[in-house]
């Protein structure tokens, strides 16, 4: 392979405006009402509700359906929030099959479960579109919480706490709020600039100020955070990438990247011929992340794309619909292959050799074997840590933060949720979830300590 060869691998501008349009269009069009009208008639309003069980955050689903069914859009709106104020982008990533549709009795007796996604999409756009808000802040309290990160678990803690009439600041390394709605998911699932659009109406509320460009252990400290707010809520997510304990990793050759950083990219790019990208992709990894990078990948013009995963497809985080989606868009997947050795030239990717791979006795091992793929472009996304340079004491658990029931960490007036903390289990759904319970906890501490001071005061008085 020549050098020339190689410097006309990684380009930008492979295809035509009409198809970046084409191919980074929204995956699931929106139901029109007779269409939301005629799904919603296919639910049997199950008194036990799996489905409900079944959701992070226990939307009452049978309830909102039937409310999309008599007419009442706004009414099913209603509902979905007071669960999940971010219902409009899970009801657009959450991996509904693995979840609230895989129980339904409509698939478990046909194998066509209700689309609820699709509903609960159906109705918090309306609600949103309409600028309705359904929640009123409480009489101020006069107590003040910091929220680091403005993520799907920090969004959800905040809204929360100004619900109960708290101030809530929350501060963000990056230059825009969302967290992993606004930088981490495939465009074609959230196009629009719909993540922006939801933290406008979740910060309707009032009571919610948003730092941009702080960042925790740079620009301040939770110790400092401590003295100066009445609780501290982190939903920092998981800042760091894992190596791929590959050979010539560590020589920054040109072609390697973090699929994490591929995908904000591609979701801050204002015109996407400009993102270059390589003819033969490799990625590496299991999960949704990788799944979302290679399927852009595809969509960016890359001729060949292949996903390099560890183990079998029975392991694999990303659910079976994620999968059958990136075969559909022509990605290969491959299992039982480990990364050994990266092949370079001239600085650049040239491929990679990976090693079969096996499980004896429960355990991952290398058969001594190897085969290599040609790739001008190598991403990893096997899986992010996280930053530990900040934690000032707090006990871990597995690598993230470890907190209680409740969220609370092991630094009093410290609580914790989302990807960062052990329980999480990198949906967005589980962090909004998190976060909203979180703040549940710290309003009742927050609480009982104003009915001790009063008390004190009226002894006193």
């Amino acid at each position: 392979m020549t050098q020339g060869m190689l410097k006309q691998g990684i380009s930008a501008g492979r295809l035509s405006p009409r198809q970046y349009a084409e191919n980074f269009s929204d995956l699931h069009p929106p139901l029109d009402r007779h269409e939301a009208y005629v799904e919603a008639d296919r639910c049997y309003f199950c008194y036990d509700a799996p489905c409900m069980n079944a959701c992070p955050t226990s939307i009452d689903i049978p309830l909102f359906i039937r409310e999309i069914a008599t007419g009442n859009p706004l009414g099913a709106a209603e509902t979905i929030f007071e669960q999940n104020i971010l219902g409009g982008m899970c009801a657009r990533v959450c991996p509904t099959e693995q979840l609230c549709e895989e129980v339904c009795v409509r698939e478990v007796a046909e194998g066509k479960p209700v689309k609820i996604g699709r509903l609960q999409r159906y109705a918090t756009d309306i609600a949103m579109t309409a600028g309705k808000q359904f929640f009123a802040r409480a009489p101020a309290t006069g107590k003040k919480i910091a929220v680091v990160g403005a993520g799907p678990a920090g969004l959800a803690c905040a809204h929360r706490l100004a619900m109960h009439g708290h101030d809530v600041v929350i501060f963000d390394s990056r230059p825009k709020a969302g967290g992993l709605n606004e930088y981490g998911i495939a465009s074609y699932k959230t196009p629009g600039g719909f993540a922006q659009a939801e933290i406008d109406y979740v910060v309707a509320i009032g009571g919610i100020t948003i730092e941009l460009g702080q960042a925790l252990g740079r620009d301040f400290t939770i110790d400092g955070l401590k003295a100066q707010y009445d609780a501290v809520f982190l939903g920092v997510g998981l800042g760091g990438v894992n190596a791929l304990r590959a050979e010539g990793e560590e020589d920054g050759i040109e072609g390697l990247e973090n699929a994490v950083d591929f995908i904000a990219a591609l979701r801050q790019a204002n015109d996407l011929s400009t993102l270059a990208i390589g003819r033969r992709v490799v990625v590496i990894g299991g999960g949704m992340t990788a799944i979302d990078a290679a399927v852009q990948a595809r969509l960016l013009g890359a001729e060949e794309v292949t996903i390099c995963y560890r183990r079998g497809q029975e392991h694999m985080n990303a659910s079976a619909f994620e999968q059958d989606l990136a075969a559909s868009k022509g990605v290969v997947i491959r299992h039982w292959l480990a990364p050994k050795r990266l092949l370079s030239e001239g600085g650049r990717v040239i491929g990679i050799e990976l090693e079969y791979t096996q499980l004896i006795d429960g355990k991952l091992a290398g058969m001594g074997h190897t085969m290599t793929i040609a790739a001008d472009q190598v991403f990893k996304a096997i899986g992010q840590a996280l930053d530990e340079s900040w934690i000032q004491g707090m006990a871990l658990a597995g690598g993230r933060i470890g907190t209680d029931a409740e969220g609370r960490t092991s630094r009093k007036g410290v609580w914790a949720g989302g990807d960062c903390v052990a329980s999480g289990d990198d949906l967005t759904v589980t962090a909004v979830a998190q976060g909203r319970d979180a703040a549940e906890s710290i309003n009742r501490e927050l609480s009982a300590g104003t009915v001790i001071e009063k008390v004190g005061a009226l002894a006193n008085g």
